[in-house]
C-alpha cells in the first residue's frame, strides 16, 4: 500500500506536510475549505482552481527508489498487488506491470464529461490546460474531469474486486507514505489475516500500526 509520500522525492507535493503540502498552499484560490478542490459540486461550478493545480500535477515526472522497490518485489515474484492512493502513474513508469497496480483513487491518464460521460484522453485534457482552457465536452459542452475519485465519488471498481483474494493472500503487508486518513483505503491495512507482519515505512507514526510483535515501524 502506497501515498503520496513515495512521490515526494519525485517533486510532487504530498497532501498534509505542515508547509510544503498541498493542503497548506491552496490559499490562493479562495477555497470555502482546501477540500473543495477534490469535490465534484464545488468543480462543476468552478473547476479553475482544479485545473490550475492540475496544470503542475500533469507535469513529467520520474519514479523514485520506492517505485522502483515495487517494481524489484514484482521481479523477485513477492509482489501480489500494489494498492497506491496515488494518481501520478509513476509505478507504471518504473516498470510495474498493470495488472499489478490498484490505482485506489484513479489516474490522470484520462477523463469523462461530468455531465453525458463521454470519455477522453489525457492528450484531450493537456491539450486543453496548456493552453489555459478548461477542458470541455465536445458533445454537451459541459466540464470535462480526469478520472480521479473527488470526495464522495466511488472508487474504482479494480479497487473492490481483488480485496479478498489479495488481502487473505498476503503474507507480508508494506505501507508506505500515508497517513491513512481516507477512507475506504484506510481500512485495508485491517484486512490481512491475524499473524501477518505489517511494515510501515513513513514519515510519522499513524494510529493503525503499534511497533511489536506483527507490526514493524521504520520512520524518516
Amino acid at each position: 500500500m502506497s501515498g503520496a509520500g513515495i512521490s515526494v522525492a519525485a517533486g510532487i507535493p504530498d497532501f498534509r506536510s505542515p508547509k510544503t503540502g498541498l493542503y497548506s498552499n491552496l490559499q490562493q484560490y479562495n477555497l470555502p475549505s482546501p477540500n473543495s478542490i477534490f469535490t465534484l459540486s464545488y468543480f462543476a461550478k468552478n473547476p479553475k482552481p482544479f485545473y490550475h493545480l492540475a496544470k503542475q500535477m500533469y507535469k513529467t515526472y520520474n519514479p523514485t527508489p520506492c517505485h522502483y522497490f515495487v517494481k524489484l518485489l514484482e521481479d523477485h515474484n513477492l509482489l501480489q498487488r500494489n494498492y497506491t492512493q496515488n494518481i501520478d502513474s509513476l509505478e507504471l513508469y518504473a516498470g510495474v506491470s498493470p495488472s499489478k497496480i490498484i490505482p485506489a483513487h484513479g489516474s490522470l491518464s484520462s477523463g469523462h464529461c461530468i455531465n453525458c460521460n463521454k470519455h477522453y484522453p489525457m492528450s484531450f485534457i493537456l491539450q486543453n490546460i496548456q493552453l489555459d482552457l478548461i477542458p470541455r465536452c465536445t458533445f454537451c459542452n459541459h466540464y470535462v474531469k480526469p478520472d480521479i475519485a473527488f470526495f464522495g465519488e466511488l472508487l474504482p471498481r479494480s479497487f473492490f474486486d481483488h480485496i479478498e483474494e489479495d488481502f487473505d493472500k498476503c503474507s507480508l503487508l508494506i505501507v508506505m507514505g500515508t497517513s491513512l486518513q481516507v477512507t475506504p483505503f484506510a481500512s485495508l491495512v485491517d484486512r490481512v489475516s491475524r499473524g501477518c507482519p505489517r511494515l510501515l515505512m513513513n514519515n510519522e507514526r499513524v494510529e493503525s500500526f503499534v511497533e511489536g510483535e506483527e507490526d514493524g515501524v521504520y520512520l524518516g
